[in-house]
Protein backbone atom coordinates (compact mmCIF):
# COMPACT_ATOMS: atom_id res chain seq x y z
CA UNK A 1 0.00 0.00 0.00
CA UNK A 2 1.60 3.44 -0.90
CA UNK A 3 1.64 5.69 1.82
CA UNK A 4 -0.36 9.45 1.68
CA UNK A 5 2.25 12.09 0.38
CA UNK A 6 1.06 15.79 1.06
CA UNK A 7 0.73 18.12 -1.47
CA UNK A 8 3.87 20.28 -1.87
CA UNK A 9 3.66 23.62 -0.57
CA UNK A 10 6.68 24.63 -2.80
CA UNK A 11 4.20 23.98 -6.23
CA UNK A 12 3.64 27.07 -7.93
CA UNK A 13 1.45 27.73 -11.12
CA UNK A 14 3.07 29.33 -14.40
CA UNK A 15 0.09 30.69 -15.79
CA UNK A 16 -1.14 32.26 -19.23
CA UNK A 17 1.87 29.88 -21.18
CA UNK A 18 1.22 28.10 -24.26
CA UNK A 19 -2.01 29.10 -26.27
CA UNK A 20 -3.16 26.63 -28.06
CA UNK A 21 -2.10 27.88 -31.61
CA UNK A 22 -5.43 28.71 -33.89
CA UNK A 23 -3.42 26.50 -37.21
CA UNK A 24 -4.58 23.62 -39.41
CA UNK A 25 -2.53 20.67 -38.55
CA UNK A 26 -2.97 17.61 -41.26
CA UNK A 27 -3.39 14.13 -39.35
CA UNK A 28 0.04 12.60 -40.04
CA UNK A 29 1.81 15.86 -38.64
CA UNK A 30 4.43 14.81 -36.44
CA UNK A 31 6.23 16.95 -33.50
CA UNK A 32 9.93 17.42 -33.96
CA UNK A 33 10.99 14.74 -31.49
CA UNK A 34 9.85 12.34 -33.86
CA UNK A 35 11.40 14.21 -36.63
CA UNK A 36 14.71 14.14 -35.13
CA UNK A 37 14.84 10.67 -34.68
CA UNK A 38 17.16 7.93 -37.09
CA UNK A 39 14.95 5.83 -38.79
CA UNK A 40 14.86 2.63 -36.88
CA UNK A 41 13.19 0.87 -33.94
CA UNK A 42 12.64 4.16 -32.04
CA UNK A 43 11.04 5.74 -34.46
CA UNK A 44 8.53 2.98 -35.97
CA UNK A 45 7.50 2.42 -32.15
CA UNK A 46 6.64 6.16 -31.78
CA UNK A 47 4.87 6.30 -35.28
CA UNK A 48 2.63 3.31 -33.93
CA UNK A 49 1.65 5.34 -30.54
CA UNK A 50 0.24 8.14 -32.50
CA UNK A 51 -1.83 5.59 -34.76
CA UNK A 52 -2.79 3.79 -31.42
CA UNK A 53 -3.73 7.16 -29.77
CA UNK A 54 -5.62 8.92 -32.54
CA UNK A 55 -7.96 5.39 -32.47
CA UNK A 56 -8.37 5.47 -29.28
CA UNK A 57 -8.31 8.94 -27.33
CA UNK A 58 -12.35 10.80 -28.18
CA UNK A 59 -12.92 13.40 -30.50
CA UNK A 60 -12.92 17.03 -29.40
CA UNK A 61 -11.51 18.60 -26.80
CA UNK A 62 -8.87 16.85 -24.75
CA UNK A 63 -7.74 17.14 -21.17
CA UNK A 64 -4.33 16.44 -21.12
CA UNK A 65 -1.68 15.74 -18.12
CA UNK A 66 2.23 15.85 -18.96
CA UNK A 67 3.76 14.28 -16.14
CA UNK A 68 7.18 15.19 -15.84
CA UNK A 69 6.58 17.29 -19.52
CA UNK A 70 9.17 19.64 -19.72
CA UNK A 71 9.79 21.53 -22.99
CA UNK A 72 9.53 18.52 -25.89
CA UNK A 73 6.14 16.91 -26.60
CA UNK A 74 6.04 13.53 -28.43
CA UNK A 75 2.80 13.38 -29.43
CA UNK A 76 1.13 13.74 -32.75
CA UNK A 77 0.97 17.27 -33.38
CA UNK A 78 -2.71 17.27 -34.40
CA UNK A 79 -3.49 16.14 -30.96
CA UNK A 80 -1.22 18.42 -28.79
CA UNK A 81 -3.66 21.21 -31.13
CA UNK A 82 -7.08 19.94 -29.26
CA UNK A 83 -5.75 19.44 -26.10
CA UNK A 84 -5.89 21.57 -22.98
CA UNK A 85 -2.57 20.48 -21.30
CA UNK A 86 -1.35 20.59 -18.03
CA UNK A 87 2.09 20.29 -17.56
CA UNK A 88 3.93 19.62 -14.34
CA UNK A 89 7.73 19.76 -13.76
CA UNK A 90 10.44 19.82 -10.99
CA UNK A 91 12.75 21.98 -13.66
CA UNK A 92 11.71 25.73 -13.91
CA UNK A 93 13.67 26.17 -16.95
CA UNK A 94 11.77 23.37 -18.90
CA UNK A 95 8.98 25.03 -18.44
CA UNK A 96 10.11 28.40 -19.36
CA UNK A 97 10.60 26.61 -22.55
CA UNK A 98 7.09 25.30 -23.22
CA UNK A 99 5.57 27.00 -25.65
CA UNK A 100 2.24 24.45 -26.36
CA UNK A 101 0.86 23.88 -22.45
CA UNK A 102 -2.01 26.24 -20.96
CA UNK A 103 -0.84 25.62 -17.96
CA UNK A 104 2.54 24.78 -16.37
CA UNK A 105 2.81 23.72 -12.58
CA UNK A 106 6.49 23.80 -10.96
CA UNK A 107 5.85 20.84 -8.83
CA UNK A 108 6.95 17.04 -7.73
CA UNK A 109 4.71 14.01 -9.83
CA UNK A 110 5.44 12.34 -6.58
CA UNK A 111 3.57 14.74 -4.27
CA UNK A 112 0.90 16.55 -6.84
CA UNK A 113 -2.46 15.20 -6.93
CA UNK A 114 -5.04 16.29 -8.98
CA UNK A 115 -8.80 15.43 -8.61
CA UNK A 116 -9.94 12.09 -9.54
CA UNK A 117 -10.94 11.80 -13.08
CA UNK A 118 -9.47 14.73 -14.67
CA UNK A 119 -7.88 13.99 -17.60
CA UNK A 120 -8.78 12.00 -21.09
CA UNK A 121 -4.92 11.38 -21.47
CA UNK A 122 -1.76 11.66 -19.54
CA UNK A 123 1.76 10.80 -20.95
CA UNK A 124 4.66 10.03 -18.91
CA UNK A 125 7.70 10.20 -21.06
CA UNK A 126 11.24 9.35 -20.14
CA UNK A 127 10.42 10.33 -16.60
CA UNK A 128 9.87 7.25 -14.24
CA UNK A 129 13.27 6.04 -14.57
CA UNK A 130 14.29 9.82 -12.34
CA UNK A 131 11.97 9.53 -9.95
CA UNK A 132 12.85 7.93 -6.71
CA UNK A 133 8.84 7.10 -5.78
CA UNK A 134 7.81 5.43 -8.83
CA UNK A 135 4.61 4.07 -7.43
CA UNK A 136 3.44 7.13 -5.46
CA UNK A 137 3.54 8.89 -9.19
CA UNK A 138 2.01 6.11 -10.88
CA UNK A 139 -0.65 6.16 -8.44
CA UNK A 140 -1.21 9.46 -8.73
CA UNK A 141 -1.51 9.59 -12.60
CA UNK A 142 -4.05 7.02 -12.52
CA UNK A 143 -6.07 8.84 -9.56
CA UNK A 144 -6.11 11.91 -11.77
CA UNK A 145 -7.54 9.64 -15.57
CA UNK A 146 -11.24 9.10 -16.10
CA UNK A 147 -12.99 6.01 -16.92
CA UNK A 148 -12.17 4.97 -20.08
CA UNK A 149 -8.77 7.24 -20.44
CA UNK A 150 -5.41 6.21 -21.91
CA UNK A 151 -1.67 6.55 -20.21
CA UNK A 152 1.54 6.55 -21.95
CA UNK A 153 4.54 5.42 -20.31
CA UNK A 154 8.24 5.72 -22.58
CA UNK A 155 11.17 5.10 -20.54
CA UNK A 156 13.82 2.93 -20.39
CA UNK A 157 14.13 -0.74 -20.08
CA UNK A 158 16.42 -0.98 -16.85
CA UNK A 159 17.53 -4.59 -17.82
CA UNK A 160 18.86 -3.64 -20.91
CA UNK A 161 22.86 -2.74 -21.39
CA UNK A 162 21.96 0.84 -22.49
CA UNK A 163 20.03 0.88 -18.95
CA UNK A 164 22.67 -0.73 -16.79
CA UNK A 165 25.28 1.31 -18.13
CA UNK A 166 23.38 4.21 -16.99
CA UNK A 167 22.07 2.40 -13.60
CA UNK A 168 25.53 2.08 -12.24
CA UNK A 169 28.16 4.31 -13.53
CA UNK A 170 28.47 8.01 -12.65
CA UNK A 171 26.60 10.85 -13.53
CA UNK A 172 29.56 12.36 -15.10
CA UNK A 173 30.04 10.05 -17.43
CA UNK A 174 26.22 10.26 -18.69
CA UNK A 175 27.26 13.83 -19.40
CA UNK A 176 30.75 12.99 -20.82
CA UNK A 177 28.89 10.21 -23.29
CA UNK A 178 26.17 13.40 -24.03
CA UNK A 179 28.58 16.06 -24.68
CA UNK A 180 31.27 14.06 -26.56
CA UNK A 181 29.43 11.04 -28.02
CA UNK A 182 25.96 12.66 -28.64
CA UNK A 183 26.98 15.59 -29.72
CA UNK A 184 24.96 18.09 -27.37
CA UNK A 185 27.58 20.68 -25.72
CA UNK A 186 24.80 21.41 -23.27
CA UNK A 187 24.75 18.48 -21.45
CA UNK A 188 24.35 18.50 -18.14
CA UNK A 189 23.65 22.38 -17.71
CA UNK A 190 20.54 23.80 -16.08
CA UNK A 191 17.10 22.04 -17.96
CA UNK A 192 19.74 19.87 -20.15
CA UNK A 193 19.77 16.19 -20.19
CA UNK A 194 21.36 13.94 -19.01
CA UNK A 195 19.50 14.03 -15.69
CA UNK A 196 20.02 11.86 -12.47
CA UNK A 197 18.66 8.37 -12.67
CA UNK A 198 16.74 6.10 -9.61
CA UNK A 199 15.10 3.35 -11.65
CA UNK A 200 12.72 1.98 -9.04
CA UNK A 201 11.81 -1.55 -9.62
CA UNK A 202 8.49 -0.74 -11.20
CA UNK A 203 10.42 1.15 -14.04
CA UNK A 204 10.91 -2.75 -15.37
CA UNK A 205 8.41 -3.37 -18.29
CA UNK A 206 6.75 -6.12 -16.77
CA UNK A 207 6.16 -4.45 -13.31
CA UNK A 208 4.88 -1.90 -14.66
CA UNK A 209 2.45 -3.52 -16.14
CA UNK A 210 1.62 -5.75 -13.35
CA UNK A 211 1.06 -2.74 -11.38
CA UNK A 212 -1.21 -0.59 -13.01
CA UNK A 213 -3.26 -4.24 -13.88
CA UNK A 214 -3.43 -4.32 -9.87
CA UNK A 215 -4.76 -0.37 -10.12
CA UNK A 216 -7.86 -1.16 -12.73
CA UNK A 217 -5.70 -0.65 -15.63
CA UNK A 218 -5.26 -2.81 -18.62
CA UNK A 219 -2.86 -3.09 -21.62
CA UNK A 220 -3.39 -1.31 -25.02
CA UNK A 221 0.23 -1.42 -26.60
CA UNK A 222 3.59 -2.32 -25.63
CA UNK A 223 6.33 -2.51 -27.68
CA UNK A 224 10.63 -2.73 -26.55
CA UNK A 225 12.87 -1.34 -29.29
CA UNK A 226 16.55 -0.18 -30.01
CA UNK A 227 17.98 2.55 -27.72
CA UNK A 228 18.73 5.08 -29.95
CA UNK A 229 22.34 5.93 -28.34
CA UNK A 230 23.32 2.63 -30.77
CA UNK A 231 22.10 4.32 -33.50
CA UNK A 232 23.13 7.80 -32.90
CA UNK A 233 26.74 6.13 -31.61
CA UNK A 234 26.86 4.12 -35.22
CA UNK A 235 26.36 7.47 -36.95
CA UNK A 236 28.80 9.59 -35.39
CA UNK A 237 31.68 7.09 -34.24
CA UNK A 238 31.47 4.13 -36.44
CA UNK A 239 34.24 1.84 -35.09
CA UNK A 240 32.21 2.07 -31.02
CA UNK A 241 29.13 1.35 -32.62
CA UNK A 242 30.48 -1.66 -34.40
CA UNK A 243 32.18 -2.51 -30.61
CA UNK A 244 28.84 -1.68 -28.81
CA UNK A 245 27.52 -4.66 -31.44
CA UNK A 246 29.81 -6.72 -30.90
CA UNK A 247 29.71 -6.90 -27.36
CA UNK A 248 25.96 -6.68 -27.42
CA UNK A 249 25.83 -9.89 -29.38
CA UNK A 250 28.27 -11.62 -27.14
CA UNK A 251 25.84 -10.68 -24.16
CA UNK A 252 22.57 -11.80 -26.13
CA UNK A 253 24.41 -15.15 -27.07
CA UNK A 254 25.17 -15.93 -23.35
CA UNK A 255 22.09 -14.75 -21.78
CA UNK A 256 19.35 -17.03 -21.57
CA UNK A 257 15.56 -17.37 -23.59
CA UNK A 258 15.40 -14.31 -26.81
CA UNK A 259 17.71 -11.80 -24.86
CA UNK A 260 18.41 -8.75 -27.55
CA UNK A 261 20.54 -6.22 -24.67
CA UNK A 262 20.30 -3.21 -27.05
CA UNK A 263 16.12 -3.34 -26.99
CA UNK A 264 16.99 -0.21 -23.95
CA UNK A 265 13.10 1.44 -24.26
CA UNK A 266 9.68 0.80 -24.36
CA UNK A 267 6.56 2.24 -24.97
CA UNK A 268 3.69 1.54 -22.94
CA UNK A 269 -0.27 2.14 -23.48
CA UNK A 270 -2.49 1.41 -20.82
CA UNK A 271 -6.09 2.40 -20.60
CA UNK A 272 -8.28 2.77 -17.14
CA UNK A 273 -10.93 0.47 -16.99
Amino acid sequence: MNKAIPMSSMDTTIAGAGLAKSVALSSDAHPQALLALPQGEARESLLAVHSVLRAELPEGTLSLYEAGGGSTSFLPLDVVARAHTTVVDLDEEQLRNNDYAQRRIVGDIQHHQFPRDSFDFVICYNVIEHVPDVAAALTRMFHSLKRGGLVLIGAPNPHSLSGAVTKYSPHWFHRWFYRYIIGNKLAGLPGQPPFRTFYHPLVTPSKLVAFARAHGLELVYRREYENVHFAETRERIPLLGALLDAFAVTLNFLLPGDAEVRRGDYHIILRRR
